[in-house]
């Protein structure tokens, strides 16, 4: 079961209640155990003392049970109110319980009180803050006109090189075969060797011979 709503301080304020109704011989101030310190001095620890400091190390859970965040506040502030209000009737209307003890158990009751008050406090304005800046925040995004999606250009057309350029290349058998009509043209336009007139006068004589 969990220990979340119970009231740490309870304890030691039971613990005179039993004392008290049941240990009426056994006093407050009753010496429980002796220390030697190292100056020397002989510290006598009380019973009533031992009872303040447990108060005092069980304050500090009660602190942060209720600094913890979605904390029953309710629930705990009543309990806390009832310890406080048991402790302190007890200390002003029944002469057992006064005594120092007692008084400082009470303070701490009033401390544990107090301070659940004031982070309940303290975890209200946070969660109002955190409200405003979230409706604010909301109603910026509201403000804020919508843009359109940007339109993706369609991207331009390359066409590669060698596709523009005409078609230039000549088979080479076409080639093979204008270079030789080319050429035989040529020789066939030679004009004939011209023979000399004396040549031509001795072959005529010749025959005669």
């Amino acid at each position: 079961m969990s220990i979340i709503g119970f009231p740490l301080l309870l304890i030691p304020v039971a613990i005179c209640n039993i004392i008290v109704f049941l240990m009426p011989g056994l006093a407050f101030d009753a010496a429980m155990t002796r220390v030697v310190l190292p100056s020397g001095a002989t510290w006598t620890i009380a019973l009533g003392d031992m009872l303040v400091a447990l108060g005092v190390l069980l304050l500090l859970p009660e602190v942060m049970k209720a600094a913890r965040p979605g904390a029953k506040y309710l629930t705990d502030h009543l309990l806390s109110l009832l310890v406080l209000a048991g402790i302190t009737a007890e200390f002003v209307m029944l002469p057992q319980f006064a005594n120092a003890t007692v008084a400082l158990l009470a303070l701490l009751a009033l401390v544990d009180f107090l301070s659940g008050i004031a982070l309940r406090s303290r975890h209200r304005r946070e969660a109002r803050a955190a409200r405003a800046a979230a409706k604010s925040s909301a109603e910026i995004i509201e403000d804020e006109p919508e843009q359109p999606a940007p339109v993706a250009e369609p991207a331009p057309l390359v066409v590669p090189a060698t596709e523009l350029a005409p078609q230039t290349v000549e088979p080479a058998s076409a080639s093979a075969a204008s270079a030789a009509s080319i050429a035989e043209a040529v020789l066939l336009d030679r004009p004939e060797p011209v023979k000399p007139a004396a040549t031509a006068k001795d072959e005529e004589k010749s025959p005669a011979r």
